[in-house]
């Protein structure tokens, strides 16, 4: 494999991209999550909610910063490795990219302070307001990348002028593009059920260490149902974008399903090595009829294979295939693990299961890796495309740019995003072992730290015989 500079400034726009969404993954999230805990204390005024906001709200901060700090790193690469898609694309992508400056981050920016300084400044409900609007800047940031990048998946609205320039003809069909409404909402889901599983495997952790219980098993109970309700949304809106790509972007639906051969009825491949070279797939099991029924929810429909389309408008096909996969399978455990614990938390037993709770601290990663894959699935799968089937990635680079140069930019970015994800993991890390109490509240005298307690319900921390 030739090192040219279009390729390692694909890789670099990836190893930053994918830094940088773990945090809005998380933090979006979290945002939501602040808020319903701020609205919780403010109806109920049971202490644990105002003790479980004040903790996650350190984590936020923390991560919030991370992911500006990210991103804006990442933004730079539109100059310098991408010079002719910010030319070409500029007059649609520029106002876009300010809309969400204009609209999301004076939001965040203006009642973000509040958050961190007011607590004890503003009144209760004034406090409640500025966690409600950092979370829609949040929703408006996660919106206006969504509407930016769905452009790119489904171009309307526009003009190409001779010289190649994209204009905007009409904003209405640019913001409320077809494929924005069902991946706007899919990104918002997954964002929600990512951290709906750290909040959950924080709190299995902390039953599983033998402190901080009563928060712990309100984290777990409160995380585990949340997504027991979002992960089957989530899903449902994951096959409205299949049905999105299946119609507007056949070749990458073609990718995804491993399918070389048109096919009438199509099978569905389960897992296989798809052989590009040899234009078809090693290992292969499939299921019957099961393909058409998807594509199209048909049992006899006819279904597009990658050979109908030539060979420099295919996608590469290893990763839309496995990372879709992925994707699934960790949505697949996800929902498993939300259901089986929403029941076992209407009892005692939850904090009896061991193993469940085992399984639920290490599910933490489940979200960020199917976020991760849905990504890779989507922007690999628009390949050779970068404005889907009017602008090449090749087309879309900066000229003259040499293999040393972005060689160069591609280590200072690797070296730059390795040390922001590990000094800020590390001390969300040591927020999230804290807890909410200090180191020194741990289990009493004579009881079995190993063993999960119950307690009573009014005196946190406290283990009972």
């Amino acid at each position: 494999m030739d090192l040219t500079p279009l390729l390692l400034s694909r890789i670099q726009f990836a190893l930053t991209i994918s830094f940088h969404i773990i945090f809005p993954a998380f933090t979006v999230g979290l945002a939501a999550w602040l808020t319903f805990l701020e609205g919780c204390s403010l109806v109920t005024g049971q202490p644990i909610y105002r003790r479980l906001s004040d903790f996650w709200l350190k984590v936020f901060a923390v991560a919030f910063g991370l992911g500006v700090v990210s991103g804006i790193v990442m933004a730079f690469q539109f100059g310098t490795n991408w010079s002719e898609l910010s030319r070409r694309t500029g007059p649609i992508q520029g106002p876009l990219l300010g809309y969400e400056s204009f609209t999301a981050f004076a939001l965040e920016a203006s009642f973000f302070g509040v958050l961190m300084f007011g607590r004890d400044r503003v009144p209760r409900w004034v406090y409640f307001i500025a966690c409600l609007m950092v979370a829609a800047g949040t929703t408006l940031s996660s919106f206006w990348i969504m509407v930016n990048n769905s452009w790119m998946q489904f171009p309307t609205g526009f003009a190409l002028r001779p010289d190649g320039v994209f204009v905007p003809t009409d904003w209405s069909a640019i913001i409320f593009n077809r494929a924005v409404w069902t991946r706007f909402p899919h990104m918002m889901l997954a964002a929600y059920v990512t951290s709906a599983f750290c909040v959950a495997a924080t709190g299995a952790w902390y039953v599983l260490r033998g402190r901080s219980i009563q928060e712990g098993r309100a984290m777990l109970a409160m995380g585990l149902r949340l997504a027991a309700i979002l992960v089957p949304i989530q899903i449902g809106f994951g096959h409205l974008v299949g049905d999105f790509v299946h119609d507007a972007q056949p070749a990458k639906f073609a990718a995804i399903e491993g399918r070389w051969n048109d096919q009438q009825p199509a099978s569905e491949i389960l897992i296989a090595w798809p052989d590009e070279m040899a234009e078809t797939n090693r290992f292969e099991i499939a299921i019957p009829y099961l393909g058409s029924l998807i594509g199209s929810m048909s049992l006899t429909s006819k279904e597009i294979g990658l050979k109908s389309f030539p060979s420099d408008q295919r996608p590469p096909v290893a990763i839309p295939f496995f990372a879709f996969r992925i994707m699934v399978g960790c949505g697949v455990v996800m929902l498993a693990l939300a259901w089986l614990g929403s029941w076992l938390s209407l009892s005692e037993r939850i904090l009896r299961a061991r193993v469940f709770l085992w399984a639920t601290f290490l599910s933490f990663p489940l979200g960020f890796i199917a976020t991760l894959t849905g990504w890779f699935t989507a922007e690999v799968g628009r390949q050779p495309w970068v404005v889907y089937g009017l602008l090449r990635t090749t087309d879309a680079a900066t000229p003259l740019l040499t293999t040393p140069q972005v060689a160069t930019s591609l280590t200072v970015f690797a070296l730059v995003y390795s040390l922001i994800f590990s000094f800020g993991s590390l001390y969300i890390y040591r927020l999230l072992r804290d807890g909410p109490f200090p180191p020194t509240d741990l289990p009493s005298a004579g009881t079995n730290p190993k063993r999960p307690l119950s307690i009573p319900g009014d005196s946190p921390g406290v283990s009972a015989p």
